[in-house]
């Protein structure tokens, strides 16, 4: 942020006072032409400024005064900056860019809520309500007990890898420019709504199997009649359980959602607590561990809901009895019944399950247990005899693993509890300042639960026995949570916990996941979901809402959560995929609208975060992986089909571009997004007698303002006839190609010869380029020799260029004193480029410094940015309001606003004028007197041919012509013509040196030098002053004039460049 800001005003330094009665004069003759000379433009309809409407502004109080006078004709289609800024005072509110592309999707959009939250109530904490959830307490520890503690530390380091790698790419995608609301995302919304979806439905899941697992087992429907069919009881008692809740919730949502809001804090304090608790369990068991005794079979884990002694017999009275546990194993109650053959031959031991972090059970945890699927759960290095195999073990009470696990599966299990980082995005505009809190709350959530998570790891391989972190639903320690085993003081903590944050996540998603939807279909980039994008009244999204109640359902139906954490993990793989190639693509292309102000970003980064999610969708499933990316690819293929204009669709388009003929079909289907403006230009060269290019540098400065990205086409014009001129024209395309090659400007020349300089110049401007490859820009060479009286028609071709430029709607950049600027092999190690803004014509001055500076040799040099304040302005609010439309735009310079007094116009600018005036009006008597010369030439022909003709020739011709026209010159008539001439001419030039001047460029001059004053003053030793160039007068009488008005206003300045926008927007604050 640009922190230092100064007002200067600027009073009329340096400059005489005219004498009272001519300045009075001067006034009195000013006000006479004052609305005859007042807003004259050049003749040519120019497009109107979508930040301002110029019908609204006051014409009167625009052009009054002198101080602007030369950019007044300007003011139909650019505004001065001041009112500009006066019109900007809600920046949230702003157009995105050009009026035509996104008036449309502004109409729909509502008005942004007033900001309100900071980064840790806005972004960090709803960020770790949505990262930490059902996984941390229902999988973690089985996903430790199976894959061991190494492979755990891998599987959770590489999500949280791809996370952060992602949060990173999303913070710059953020950053870079105002994020509107949830449809930040363009069409990989669509994969993060079902994502979110589905996230709802695995939530739902995990509550009720909390409920029916650990709080209250009584409350199945479906019971298990029989051995083995305890699992499918299990998911029909989740499918009826989930379609009620579902229903519920969506009620709830329906009814109340301000409530849901409410209630977050709340849900998100049970999580807090249950970690915390979790902790101080794991403190505890180093001096004093719990007490949950697990019953061993020889090395096979008993589950103990059946029994409650782990013994065969006990003693009592001096009597052997058998327990529980021998009549699960044996036929009969008896000592002699007859036992499984492994329950004889093994026996019964009692082990603690939560050894304490201190016992060393860190080691026999590090290894992987994986197993197929209804194996029996057994403890390493435990003595063991195996018996018969032959008895059928299903109606033993031993804990079995329900499905087969292998290394890919758990991660596909495991991700869903990393997602959750755009929670802060989706609330970008209730926070105060969304370009700073989502990328600071986002990676401070991200590197909080990463800690938490692989500090559990760690915990629980050091803490809990393996054969317990492998038993998914604690049926070794009475059927509790197996993570609340650990927890202190009560494992109810935990589960009570637990419950309410899966239940609070569930509402969270119904919550989130019908707005997301009602965005995406309000932002019309899938037509066929538009009937989603209607409400109630309030714009709650009801259709929204069915539909993901709908898609929760298929969640619910499927009821294993082990099998719908794999499906959303895919999709939010895409989501995250598409952000970082988002990301990636951008930086690459460089676009010139791509100013993250989150810097700790770069493409290499991303480009892995997008390998490492590709890689993570092929490890968890590679067939859901390929269902997944054709789901998207459809997605994608049918919102290009139908033509609509979103932010990956853009990038992807850029790209393009070296795909010849399909690309130039696809670029000119239309203009590019203001997002995507970039200069293309077209250069025009002048080139000397032997065909060699007169000014190098301004290849120089091409290839340093485009830094290889873009078109860029070269082009220069030979005066005759192509038939003669084939060989010329081949010698200077050589010239030119080599010198681009010397100087790494990429792209295509186009060398044109033309019967006359003016036609060859308006034959480049209007056809160069092919189809959507077409210039926008052109970039020439000030004419530094146009006063001089053998080079009179290069100013005419200059403002004749100026003209056309304009009327074909391209920007002109005018290097002045080209040979003075840098070439590619010098580097300003300090300096300043300074930018006066005086009136806004589309932002062009704004985007070529920073453009610049990506180039070596304009790196270390700083932005500054001059605008000039009026009488009437208010400088000090000029200064906030610049300051957060520079903030908006990612840009950081140093602000100064200048005022500039009302003053009577000096002697000084009075008498240059007339100088100026003069010497074009002598100019053109010298012109009339050589053509008079020329005219006593062809009559001293004429006399001598008639000397030579017959007598009857010439009296029948005298006799012909009439009176007045005399045929016969004698020597007197010679004299008396010639004398008469002379006084003609001698009485022209008194006329020259008693005119006076016209009050119009009078003004105008005054503007020019005051202006001059003020950037001298200032930008003297600048290493390059961009300056707004004011039009030409639509009367062409005053072109030379003109010329004047430009060499004053950049008089005394190293380099400057003179910018004249194309009338449209070529910079936003939008992303």
């Amino acid at each position: 942020m640009p922190t230092s800001f100064t007002v200067v005003p600027v009073e009329a330094q340096g400059e005489e006072r005219g004498p009272p009665e001519r300045d009075g004069q001067l006034q009195e003759e000013e006000d006479e032409d004052d609305e005859r000379d007042r807003g004259t433009g050049d003749g040519i309809a120019r497009e109107s400024s979508p930040f301002i409407n110029s019908a609204e502004l006051d014409r009167g109080n625009m052009y009054e005064g002198k101080n602007m006078a030369l950019f007044e004709e300007e003011m139909d289609s650019n505004p001065m900056v001041s009112s500009l800024l006066n019109k900007l005072a809600n920046y949230t509110n702003l157009t995105q860019g050009v009026v035509e592309h996104e008036a449309d999707e502004d109409s729909k959009r509502k008005e942004v809520k007033g900001p309100r939250m900071g980064t840790f109530i806005g972004v960090y904490l709803p960020c770790l309500q949505n990262i930490l959830g059902v996984i941390l307490f229902l999988r973690l520890t089985w996903i430790v007990g199976t894959a061991g503690v190494l492979e755990s530390f891998i599987i959770v380091f590489m999500c949280c890898a791809c996370t952060m790698l992602t949060a990173i790419s999303m913070s710059a995608i953020a950053t870079n420019g105002v994020v509107p609301g949830p449809e930040f995302g363009g069409a990989v919304g669509l994969c993060f709504y079902l994502g979110t979806t589905f996230a709802g439905a695995m939530y739902i899941l995990g509550t009720i199997e909390i409920l029916l697992t650990y709080i209250s087992p009584s409350a199945a429907i479906f019971k298990a009649e029989e051995v083995g069919e305890e699992t499918e009881a299990m998911l029909n008692n989740m499918r009826v359980y989930g379609t009620c809740i579902i229903i519920l919730m969506a009620i709830v949502v329906f009814v109340g959602v301000k409530y849901v809001n409410k209630l977050a804090l709340v849900f998100l304090a049970c999580v807090i607590l249950s970690i915390i608790a979790i902790y101080a369990g794991v403190i505890k068991t180093a001096f004093d561990p719990p007490d949950f005794p697990i019953c061993l079979l020889g090395n096979r884990t008993l589950s103990k809901r059946n029994f409650d002694v782990c013994a065969k017999f006990t003693e009592s009275n001096n009597e052997t009895k058998t327990t529980p546990l021998w009549r699960l194993f044996c036929d009969s109650s008896l000592l002699n019944a007859t036992c499984d053959d492994y329950f004889r031959l093994n026996n019964v031991t009692e082990i603690q399950g939560i050894p304490g972090i201190m016992s060393g059970v860190l080691t026999d945890n590090l290894w992987s247990t994986y197993s197929e699927k209804g194996s029996i759960v057994e403890k390493k290095d435990q003595p063991s005899i195996a018996g018969s195999e032959e008895t059928k073990m299903g109606g033993l009470p031993y804990v079995f693993t329900d499905i087969m696990t292998y290394f890919t599966m758990l991660v596909g299990i495991y991700f869903p509890s990393v997602t959750g980082i755009m929670a802060g995005s989706n609330r970008s505009g209730d926070l105060k300042d969304a370009q700073k809190s989502i990328p600071t709350g986002t990676i401070l959530a991200i590197s909080t639960t990463s800690f938490i998570y692989l500090s559990c790891i760690v915990l629980f391989g050091a803490c809990i026995e393996g054969v317990i972190l492998r038993d998914k639903f604690g049926e070794a320690v009475n059927g509790n949570l197996v993570v609340g085993t650990l927890a202190w003081p009560s494992p109810w903590v935990i589960v009570i916990g637990s419950f309410f944050s899966t239940c609070g996540a569930g509402l969270q998603s119904l919550t989130g996941a019908p707005r997301l939807l009602q965005a995406i279909a309000r932002d019309g980039i899938v037509p066929f979901i538009q009937i989603f994008g209607h409400g109630k009244a309030n714009g709650e999204p009801t259709w929204a809402l069915l539909l993901t109640a709908g898609i929760c359902e298929i969640g619910i139906l499927i009821a294993s959560l082990d099998s719908v954490a794999p499906i959303l993990s895919m999709f939010f793989l895409m989501c995250y995929m598409f952000v970082n190639l988002a990301c990636a693509v951008q930086t690459l292309l460089r676009t010139p609208n791509w100013r993250p102000r989150f810097k700790y970003y770069h493409w290499t980064l991303s480009f892995l975060g997008m390998s490492l999610c590709l890689a993570l969708m092929f490890i968890c499933s590679w067939y859901y992986a390929l269902i997944a990316m054709l789901i998207a690819g459809c997605i994608y293929k049918y919102i290009e089909y139908r033509g609509a204009e979103k932010e990956w669709g853009d990038g992807i388009r850029g790209l393009s571009l070296n795909a010849a003929r399909y690309a130039l079909l696809r670029v000119e289907d239309g203009p590019p997004h203001t997002k995507n403006w970039r200069p293309q230009l077209l250069v025009l060269l002048n080139l000397d007698n032997e065909q060699l290019v007169k000014h190098p540098r301004l290849l120089s400065f091409t290839s340093q303002l485009k830094a290889g990205k873009g078109l860029t086409i070269v082009g220069s014009v030979l005066q005759g006839i192509y038939l003669d001129k084939c060989t010329e024209t081949q010698k200077a395309e050589e010239n030119v190609k080599a010198l681009m090659g010397v100087e790494k400007t990429k792209g295509f020349c186009q060398i044109v010869v033309s019967p006359n300089f003016r036609d060859g110049i308006s034959y480049l401007i209007q056809s160069a380029g092919l189809g959507g490859m077409k210039h926008n820009t052109v970039l020439m060479a000030w004419p530094q020799s146009w006063k001089q009286t053998e080079n009179r028609f290069s100013w005419k071709n200059f403002v004749d260029t100026v003209r056309e430029t304009t009327a074909a709607q391209q920007a002109l950049l005018v290097a002045k004193n080209i040979d003075l600027f840098p070439t590619n092999q010098e580097r300003f190690t300090e300096g300043n480029i300074d930018v006066w803004w005086i009136v806004h014509d589309g932002g062009m001055l704004m985007l070529l410094p920073f453009l610049l500076r990506q180039h070596k040799v304009w790196r270390k040099c700083k932005m500054r940015i001059f605008t000039v304040a009026q009488m009437d302005d208010n400088s000090i609010q000029m200064k906030k309001d610049l300051q957060m439309f520079l903030y908006h735009l990612r840009l950081n310079a140093q602000v100064e606003v200048v005022e500039m007094f009302e003053n009577d116009i000096s002697a000084f600018t009075y008498e240059k004028t007339l100088m100026m005036e003069q010497r074009s009006q002598m100019l053109k008597q010298m012109q009339l007197s050589k053509n008079e010369r020329e005219r006593e030439a062809q009559l001293i022909h004429d006399r001598n041919t008639a000397s030579h003709s017959a007598p009857a020739v010439e009296a029948s011709v005298a006799a012909a012509v009439p009176e007045k026209v005399q045929m016969t010159w004698t020597k007197e008539k010679f004299a008396a013509e010639k004398h008469k001439t002379k006084d003609s001419n001698v009485s022209g030039f008194k006329d020259v040196f008693n005119m006076k001047p016209n009050q119009s460029n009078v003004r105008r001059m005054h503007t020019a030098v005051k202006l001059n004053g003020v950037v001298l003053n200032k930008s003297q030793h600048a290493q390059l002053v961009l300056l707004n160039m004011p039009g030409p007068p639509k009367n062409r009488k005053g072109d030379e004039n003109y010329m004047e008005f430009l060499e004053v206003l950049t008089e005394g300045l190293d380099r400057v460049l003179l910018v004249r926008g194309s009338g449209r927007e070529v910079i936003t604050i939008y992303s």
